[in-house]
């Protein structure tokens, strides 16, 4: 079974393949294998043949799999390199049932959901991310850009789309440490942000009270579907991930239901250029509970049945790609400090996360998606000259 798997894989690029016991597999492509792995038992190697999926990420976390001559990232981005431009199988029988009871996320389900990655110390996301916590795609301007400018690009761009008027009330739905709420506040707008997690939502109002805004930016620890309040400006970003498929007329609908008529809100979520399929499965068990990346085929009809405008879409393609390997860079910098929050097999889960993610970004067509909506065709302008500028 493994043999056939790696024929059927890796057939310009070759691999070799160290069973236990020391005999190898070598795939039929041309050349000298670029990297060995080294399986350490044999019910690995039959979890892996079996359920390449969900046991490659489960054999690199537990230290049954080792890559030589070149570390996880390689190899997956030398697998992903050999399945671009060839059909993908579907998701198979039973997928969109399935998909339905892993996504329903009713309330008390979300905040389990969020609860598994985000309350997590921040400790940790320090480590990795900018000086904002900025945990979501970075806007890079030009090559070279660091993390830093990037985020504070993307920033910029969210507040232009916003079309952010002094005195603008805010809502940020999934407002992560308060970073893009509070940069709001700073620019004059009166902000109400709303999490699941206990973690950002305290350290999102100390951020607050430390930056002498907490009279103009407040979080809440509240589900978006339980707010009864109108605003001027919507922002979310990096939340929508999050929503599950049989929530997004909800979602859609209340975005709606809080916009004041001559509002804008600005959704911006990570997509995939495919159609609709299933959230990857070690990505779904051990990172992502409840989570799903959307197709726009998914998303519009839920935007068109609520009743809003879409007044712009803009996909931002390789930049999640490039925010992953900074993350990743900064991560592998400082695994010895992530290693003394958690421990080693954390270290190596995170490390498989921030890489196959980066993969899928960089190979496997993974984008990131922002739509304006509005009530009104009017509320934003007819052309995009104001995105332009300082």
């Amino acid at each position: 079974m493994l043999e056939r798997l790696i024929s059927r894989v890796y057939r310009t690029r070759p691999i070799r393949v160290r069973l236990p016991g020391g005999r190898e597999i070598v795939s039929a492509a041309p050349g000298e294998p670029e990297l060995t792995l080294a399986l350490r038992d044999l019910r690995t190697v039959a979890r892996i043949a079996a359920n390449p999926e969900l046991a490659l990420g489960e054999a690199w976390v537990d230290g049954g799999l080792a890559v030589e001559g070149g570390d996880i990232y390689a190899f997956l981005d030398l697998t992903a390199s050999e399945l671009v431009g060839r059909p993908r199988r579907g998701p198979g029988a039973g997928w969109r049932l399935r998909r339905l009871l892993e996504q329903s996320n009713d309330r008390l389900r979300a905040r389990r959901n969020v609860h598994h990655h985000y309350d997590l110390t921040v400790d940790l996301y320090r480590l990795f991310l900018d000086e904002d916590l900025q945990y979501s795609c970075a806007f890079f301007e030009h090559p070279g850009q660091s993390l830093d400018e990037a985020q504070a690009a993307k920033k910029r761009r969210i507040a232009r789309k916003l079309l952010l008027r002094p005195g603008d009330r805010v809502l940020d739905i999934g407002c992560g440490w308060g970073g893009l709420g509070l940069t709001l506040a700073e620019a004059g707008a009166r902000v109400t942000g709303v999490t699941l997690s206990t973690e950002q939502h305290r350290l999102a109002n100390e951020r607050a009270a430390a930056r002498g805004l907490a009279d103009r930016a407040g979080f809440r620890l509240q589900d978006y579907r339980d707010l009864d309040e109108r605003f001027d400006r919507i922002v979310s970003v990096g939340m929508f991930e999050h929503v599950g498929v049989p929530n997004y007329q909800a979602y859609f609908d209340t975005v709606a239901r809080l916009l004041e008529d001559d509002g804008v809100a600005l959704i911006h979520s990570i997509g995939r250029k495919d159609g609709p399929s299933r959230t990857q499965p070690w990505i779904r068990k051990y990172i992502f509970p409840g989570g799903y990346i959307p197709a726009l085929s998914e998303v519009l009809p839920a935007i068109e049945r609520s009743g809003l405008w879409v007044t712009d879409v803009e996909i931002l393609r390789l930049h999640y790609a490039d925010t992953l390997r900074a993350w990743r860079e900064r991560f592998l910098a400082r695994r010895a400090e992530a290693a003394a929050l958690y421990d080693e097999r954390f270290c190596r889960l995170w490390e498989f996360y921030l890489a196959s993610s980066e993969v899928a970004f960089r190979r496997l067509g993974h984008m990131v998606f922002q739509i304006q909506l509005a009530k009104r065709p009017t509320a934003a302008p007819l052309t995009r000259d104001y995105l332009c500028g300082d």
